[in-house]
């Protein structure tokens, strides 16, 4: 028996920025077993019976107090953000409405209803010169992104056994459920039509698969876990390297994988050069395993859309 949208005996929950990349995972893997009300602006991607969508200005906090009211989530999974690094530093006021403010609200309201908070942090919150970085290492921010990053995680450390942080390492895959922001997608894109694709070889992470990202989140998102969680995969390795196994792995020449190199492009924000994440206290707390870039590649064309390759 399908579960309806509005039948109050499954468990519900609340998706920010649910038009993007990570949000579409969650929301194509969310079970019948949760309500799915689905916050983004624009029009609904898709539609079944445990799918609701909410049109909300993230800048709206009042906004999301309604919602709350009406929807009564027992979870949230809040992966709003404005992600890019270059226009948070450039236009520092929006970054921290959208990144700390919108976190601060949800939190307000979690505390309040009791609903539990999974909250999407990021690698680049470190400095780059100590890696592997466990869950227990102090953020070190270069950036103006990473800043508001951590000041948002520290508003979801305060709901306590209420709040999850997870630190998404870079995520790679192909969209689930509308377009989103794949790197991977651009990738492909540019090696059909025999072009070169550059790839700083300098920038070290432990990238993890978009699938695996979400059946964490919405872990996380069930379960009585709580603190900070490293949603990363097994493997260490330069964006370089990484996108040579991606070629490989697809079909396509490695000799059009680049090495970027050091950019000093003017406007740039600082990067941390090597932010690869030891997620061993996570994989301890969690069912859902953490991948090999080969075998999260491996799930993601399992799951591809024949379309997009």
């Amino acid at each position: 028996m399908s579960t309806s949208a509005n039948d109050p005996s499954s468990r519900r929950l609340v998706v920010t920025g649910a038009h993007g990349f990570v949000a579409g995972s969650v929301l194509s893997q969310a079970g019948a077993d949760w309500q799915v009300h689905a916050v983004s602006r624009g029009e609904p991607m898709a539609g079944r019976d445990n799918l609701q969508w909410h049109n909300c200005d993230p800048l709206a906090l009042g906004e999301l107090a309604r919602l709350f009211r009406e929807v009564r989530p027992q979870a949230v999974i809040h992966t709003a953000a404005m992600a890019d690094i270059d226009v948070c530093q450039a236009q520092r006021e929006l970054a921290r409405a959208v990144n700390v403010d919108y976190t601060r609200t949800l939190a307000a309201l979690c505390d309040e209803t009791g609903a539990k908070l999974v909250f999407c942090s990021t690698d680049t919150i470190f400095d780059g010169d100590h890696a592997p970085y466990s869950e227990e290492a102090p953020p070190g921010p270069v950036n103006f992104y990473a800043e508001t990053k951590v000041a948002a995680e520290r508003l979801v450390s305060g709901l306590g056994t209420q709040g999850a942080i997870a630190r998404l390492s870079l995520v790679v895959g192909l969209p689930v459920l509308g377009a989103g922001n794949s790197f991977l997608a651009k990738t492909i894109a540019s090696l059909k039509q025999g072009r070169t694709v550059a790839f700083p070889g300098h920038e070290v992470r432990t990238p993890v698969d978009v699938i695996t990202v979400g059946r964490a989140l919405l872990e996380l998102a069930a379960g009585s876990q709580h603190g900070i969680f490293h949603l990363a995969g097994l493997s260490r390795v330069s964006r370089f390297e990484m996108g040579q196994t991606i070629a490989a792995r697809f079909g396509f020449p490695q000799d059009l994988i680049k090495d970027q190199g050091p950019t000093t492009t003017p406007g740039r924000a600082p990067r941390p050069r090597d932010v690869s994440l030891d997620n061993r206290q996570t994989r301890a707390q969690l069912k859902t395993p953490m991948r090999t870039l080969d075998e999260g590649l491996s799930l993601i064309l399992e799951t591809a859309k024949t379309t997009i390759l």
